[in-house]
C-alpha cells in the first residue's frame, strides 16, 4: 500500500506551483544491513538528498504501533542534514490510520532538530484512497510544509542554525 499512499499524495504535492518535488524512495537504496564504521556511498547519496531538500513529507505505514525499522535506519543516515527544516507525516494503517507512527517519528525528528508539523494526513486501509477529506488533510499539510519551509529558509538566511 505504500507506494499507492506515495503516489496518490506525490500528486497532491506535484499539482501545487508553491512547491518543487523530489521523491526519496527508500527502496532506490542499497542500505546496508547495519550502520558501518564509514558512510556508504548509498548513504552519502541519500543524506545529499536530504540536504538538498527544505522540507519533508515522510510517507509510513504503521506495523504494531510503530513505524517501520527500515525507515529508523535511513532517518539516522542523516542527521545535520535535517536540522532546521519541517517535517509532516503521511501515515496509514488500520484502525489508527498509520498515527502512532506518526506520533513516534515526531519524537525522533524533534531530537534531529526539525520542525514537525500539526496538520497530518491519515490514511484508513479499511477506506478508499482519496476522497474530500483526505483531499482537505493534504492540502492543509502542504500549506504548513511551504509556511514553514518559507520561515526556516528566511531565519537561516538572516542567522546561521545554531544546532
Amino acid at each position: 500500500m505504500g507506494a499507492a499512499v506515495g503516489e496518490w499524495f506525490l500528486g497532491r504535492a506535484r499539482g501545487r506551483e508553491d512547491l518543487r518535488v523530489e521523491l526519496v524512495d527508500l527502496v532506490d537504496y542499497a542500505f546496508p544491513a547495519r550502520f558501518p564504521e564509514e558512510p556508504t556511498d548509498e548513504m552519502c547519496r541519500f543524506a545529499g538528498a536530504i540536504e538538498r531538500a527544505e522540507g519533508f513529507a515522510v510517507v509510513t505505514p504503521e506495523y504494531n504501533w510503530g513505524y517501520p525499522a527500515s525507515l529508523k535506519q535511513a532517518v539516522d543516515y542523516a542527521y545535520d542534514e535535517w536540522h532546521a527544516k519541517p517535517v509532516g507525516f503521511v501515515s496509514y494503517g488500520h484502525g489508527a490510520c498509520g498515527q502512532l507512527a506518526a506520533a513516534g517519528l515526531r519524537l525522533v525528528f524533534n531530537e534531529l532538530r526539525s520542525v514537525t508539523v500539526r496538520n497530518c494526513v491519515a490514511v484508513d486501509l479499511t477506506g478508499p484512497l482519496g476522497g474530500p477529506a483526505l483531499e482537505r488533510a493534504a492540502e492543509a499539510l502542504l500549506d504548513e510544509l511551504v509556511w514553514w519551509g518559507l520561515a526556516l529558509r528566511e531565519a537561516k538566511a538572516r542567522r546561521p542554525y545554531v544546532g
